[in-house]
């Protein structure tokens, strides 16, 4: 696909301009032609959303709730499992070759390329909750669950954050045409279920797939209990935790993020933990890293000794 073309010329003129046009430079090297289309993205965001309005027209049909759930939760364990817990944690090891394959049913999410949604994950932890953090509610709730998509300032794939995985080719590849997946899961929705297949299947199931993991950015940080003292406002929620395969074990993440596991405890429902388990027994990924004993007792044992105490 075809490049942005910088200028040096401007550069030369304006000091400040010349940063910016290195800048765009340096982050077109990891993009396609969709990141310069900013109307065009959100047309394509609010009209899948609209589309959501077709299921009172096609129906619906045991078939089309199946496709919904499977297309929902698949894509839910690409995310969580793959693009949070391998792209931007480094949880465990895989092949190339299946990180190729989460990379791609990543992409199928509709939340762009892994290069883009891991670089600026690791960001985000990086200034959790700051001034610097891409959504954090302490800039309001609807900018943390999405306004912060439509701003423009996080378009680009920050690059040096996500070095160690943009020396693969097929990943910049896919990182540049993130759009060719979500096409070819439409079209096998609607040759598997018809039109209601591609309406139940694709555009619903997308929506709330959406929804879904842009709760972790917002209720997740405002709603929820704090067993750790961190230095943000992350929390813990086990409703949040069901419904988005684990993620709502937010704040115990926000302690420890180096863990593949994070429900820390056997209560605390991780079923991307359990994929990943199911995944190691067959051999497609290795290596599991799991948080140590000190790092999940150091603060409960505090509280407990604090509540004596009182």
């Amino acid at each position: 696909m075809a490049e942005a073309v910088v200028s040096s010329g401007a550069g030369a003129q304006n000091g400040t301009d010349g940063a910016a046009d290195r800048e765009a430079s340096r982050l077109s090297t990891a993009e396609g032609w969709w990141t310069r289309q900013d109307s065009i993205a959100q047309i394509v965001y609010w009209t899948i959303h609209a589309a959501c309005g077709l299921v009172f027209f096609v129906g619906v049909s045991t078939a089309d709730l199946v496709l919904l759930a499977a297309l929902f939760y698949a894509r839910m364990f690409a995310i969580t499992g793959g693009y949070h817990r391998y792209f931007a944690h480094k949880t465990y090891k895989t092949s190339r070759a299946f990180q190729f394959v989460l990379a791609a049913l990543g992409c199928a999410a509709i939340q762009k390329g892994p290069l883009w949604w891991a670089g600026n994950h690791r960001n985000h932890h990086k200034h959790a909750d700051q001034p610097e953090d891409l959504h954090s509610p302490s800039h309001g709730l609807w900018h943390a669950h999405q306004g912060w998509i439509f701003e423009g300032r996080w378009d680009g794939t920050p690059l040096e954050q996500i070095e160690d995985f943009a020396r693969y080719p097929e990943l910049v590849w896919l990182n540049r045409n993130h759009h060719v997946p979500p096409l070819v899961l439409a079209g096998l929705c609607l040759a598997i279920g018809g039109f209601s297949g591609l309406v139940w299947g694709f555009v619903v199931s997308t929506v709330l797939l959406w929804h879904a993991t842009y709760t972790i950015n917002s209720l997740s940080h405002t709603w929820g209990s704090r067993r750790y003292d961190t230095t943000d406002t992350s929390r813990n929620n086990f409703w949040l935790a069901l419904l988005t395969l684990g993620e709502g074990w937010h704040n115990n993440h926000h302690h420890f993020c180096a863990s593949a596991r994070q429900g820390f405890f056997w209560w605390e429902i991780d079923i991307t933990y359990y994929l990943l388990r199911g995944l190691a027994a067959v051999g497609l990924i290795w290596d599991i890293r799991e948080p140590p004993a000190h790092v999940v007792q150091r603060t409960a044992v505090a509280k407990a000794a604090l509540r004596e105490a009182a």
